[in-house]
């Protein structure tokens, strides 16, 4: 089952919930030959000639349209063309001897054509829809915009193999395709298993590679704070598991940076109000305290809503994460514990959108509109969905794709099942699944063995 890519497997899982968040639901879809070169995820329409087309790494670039509104001055499509050129003739580089031409006809340029200017952030709006003309000696890529442009060379780089003499090839094609829902993430904890910066860039790179467009950053949580407040520096200095374990503000930049350019959104998470001892060690009163046949325990639990200090911490910490991140979406949590709205009213006023767990709107709390609720808990997901959306707001599915679970067997036949939009309402209603989640909690998975917990082969 499982498909390789640039030396990646991918987990049977993430397959799924690939397949589900990028087919239309009873959509025919044309995918002629796509399974038999590997294309992931699978284009909405494909068609694939047997004429082949060979490509020398010395006389092969990618170029822009002249009538393409985002040119050379587009850092984004730059440093796309300059990555995938790697990808595809890296080997090539370091093995010059055993590359041959042939005699056909020769692939010499992919011009991309953008609609649009060059963007600076993907968005939950962006358009990545794309159409892909492969016919020699020049192929064509047209695209809404940039990000459109990205899932299309990843696309272009999938169709092309070294055949059996190590010539560079690609079938002419045509393919048209874009994504089924706006929202398609990864979550990854830092919270409970620090995982470094090279760690998250490959974790990005794969997410590329599968056209994931969110990587969901739950950065902080009982166990460690290891975000370095720029206000509050109490916060990862003492809340953290060392100095050594924290993300400084140029590390966070530098993540940012490296999704952007790959056409990936980083949402963060500070749950709050539960979830958040570790943020009491750098933050005096900020916690509840806890008794014990009216004596004070020494323990502490969630965020004190009593005191105005709370209020004034969270007012100035929010609004530090609202411009440290340039992602319209903040994530608050809301899980496991009572949850008052006024946390996502601030984030409103802030001119964010909030995400929350579903327990905050099974607690019934009123949000602001635009308020998003993931669903997690598998029980009845589906009717938690209906509420949400009856209810008028958007979900992100997350349920039937927690990959921190472990079972043994065929279980991942499951994933191949769910539908995102299959549960009871309307068809207004139903669009308002944005999309798709797979979560990796991070009790039992670090640095050592995240790359083959989230992407590993059956």
């Amino acid at each position: 089952m499982a498909m390789e890519r640039h030396g990646w497997r991918w987990l049977p899982g993430l397959l799924a919930l690939l397949a589900a968040l990028v087919v239309p639901k009873g959509w025919a879809r044309d995918t002629s030959g796509a399974e038999s070169l590997g294309l992931w995820p699978l284009p909405f329409a494909v068609d694939i000639s047997p004429r082949s087309l060979h490509l020398s790494p010395n006389n092969f670039f990618f170029g822009h349209s002249p009538t393409s509104k985002a040119g050379s001055s587009c850092e984004i499509l730059q440093e796309a063309f300059r990555r995938y050129y790697d990808f595809i003739f890296g080997f090539y580089k370091w093995h010059q001897g055993s590359y041959q031409l042939c005699f056909g006809t020769e692939l010499q340029q992919l011009q991309v054509h953008v609609e649009s200017e060059c963007d600076t952030f993907p968005s939950i709006s962006s358009n990545e829809s794309y159409v892909l003309h492969v016919k020699g000696p020049e192929a064509l890529l047209r695209a809404n915009t940039v990000w459109g442009a990205l899932r299309g060379l990843e696309t272009f780089s999938q169709l092309i193999y070294q055949d059996s003499y190590g010539t560079f090839t690609v079938n002419e094609s045509e393919i048209i395709d874009f994504p089924r829902f706006p929202h398609r993430g990864i979550l990854i904890d830092t919270g409970r298993h620090f995982l470094s910066v090279k760690t998250i860039f490959k974790t990005l790179d794969a997410m590329a590679f599968n056209k994931f467009n969110v990587l969901h950053w739950h950065i902080v949580d009982d166990q460690s704070f290891p975000y370095q407040s720029i206000n509050f520096p109490l916060l990862s200095s003492k809340g953290s598991y060392s100095l050594s374990h924290v993300y400084t503000p140029n590390d966070v930049r530098m993540v940012i940076e490296y999704a952007r350019i790959r056409g990936i959104r980083v949402m963060p998470e500070f749950d709050t109000p539960g979830h958040s001892r570790s943020w009491g060690k750098g933050q005096k009163d900020l916690l509840t305290p806890c008794y014990r046949k009216q004596v004070l325990s020494g323990t502490f639990g969630p965020i004190n809503p009593i005191l105005n200090t709370t209020y004034n911490f969270l007012s100035k910490f929010f609004k530090e994460i609202s411009t440290v991140f340039p992602d319209e979406f903040i994530h608050i949590g809301g899980d496991e514990v009572d949850f008052d709205c006024w946390i996502s009213n601030m984030i409103s006023a802030m001119k964010k959108r909030p995400i929350v767990w579903q327990e905050a709107f099974d607690g019934r709390d009123k949000f602001m509109p635009g308020t998003v609720v993931q669903v997690w808990k598998i029980e009845d997901y589906k009717w938690e969905q209906s509420l949400i959306t009856k209810a008028g707001f958007p979900v992100i599915l997350s349920a039937p794709w927690y990959l921190d679970l472990i079972s043994y067997g065929q279980d991942w036949k499951n994933y191949y099942e769910v539908e995102p939009q299959d549960f009871p309402g309307s068809d207004k209603e139903r669009k308002r699944v944005l999309g798709g989640e797979a979560c990796l909690w991070g009790e039992y998975v670090d640095a050592t063995n995240l790359t083959p917990r989230l992407w590993y082969e059956i």
